[in-house]
């Protein structure tokens, strides 16, 4: 999550020689974005000088953030940032708390070191819900079993409507529990006699193996990996041995 806020300075962008308060400011209001390393002055809102970038004004000591870093140019509120530099942005910490995983390319949380399946410069993709940055959002990045990102508030979205990955369709949280009752609900719902003996090929998008199953309405279960997160892949057929 990169951290931003207004700050008790304007930083003048270099792009249009203008004085925003934030980078979101100027970007929300020009056609073009600010390349926030390429800010070298800033102006302070009190006494109106302009001077270098720095975390206080050389004219009257006001304090422009909390946290300044001088690489990104970012004034904020004390949030426990820090720089990561292998992200190349400011992260909302505290650091001891996180870890850089260099595969995936971004900072997870440090109870998912050894514990997240790393798909390589994940983060570099924009969201597959919003279409929107994740690497540089202020939106917290949630990691799904099958490695891909989405905004937190994305994924939470997403789960009202369905529990699938968008762009693997691999389930997006444990389903077992739900997959239990499905079995109760299959076993209470018996087939009419027509269909009882039909079988049929199906996909698991979890596991990505194939099997033969017994056709019904509610469901069909991977033989592999009892999932219910499966896709027909061939068509129905009444079992030679049952005709």
């Amino acid at each position: 999550m990169a951290p931003e806020a207004k700050s008790k300075g304007g930083g003048a962008a270099p792009c249009c020689d203008k004085l925003y308060t934030c980078r979101l400011c100027h970007d929300n209001k020009e056609d073009h974005q600010l390349d926030r390393f390429k800010v070298k002055e800033v102006q302070c809102v009190n006494c109106e000088k302009i001077q270098h970038a720095q975390k206080f004004c050389e004219e009257c000591s006001t304090l422009f953030g909390e946290y300044y870093c001088s690489i990104c140019h970012l004034f904020d509120k004390d949030k426990k940032q820090y720089h990561c530099e292998s992200c190349g942005i400011c992260r909302i910490g505290p650091k001891e708390d996180f870890f850089h995983c260099l595969k995936c390319n971004l900072c997870l949380a440090i109870n998912l070191q050894g514990n997240h399946k790393c798909i390589e410069n994940v983060s570099r993709q924009n969201c597959p819900i919003c279409l929107e940055d994740i690497h540089t959002s202020r939106v917290v990045a949630h990691v799904l079993p099958c490695g891909h990102l989405l905004h937190r508030t994305c994924y939470e979205e997403m789960l009202k409507e369905g529990y699938r990955c968008p762009l693997c369709m691999h389930s997006a949280l444990d389903m077992s529990r739900y997959w239990r009752q499905l079995d109760d609900e299959i076993a209470q719902t018996p087939m009419p006699s027509e269909y009882q003996n039909m079988t049929v090929d199906i996909l698991c998008n979890d596991c990505n193996g194939r099997s033969t199953v017994q056709f019904h309405i509610l469901g069909m279960k991977c033989n592999i990996c009892d999932s219910y997160n499966t896709a027909q892949a061939g068509g129905c057929r009444i079992s030679l041995d049952q005709q």
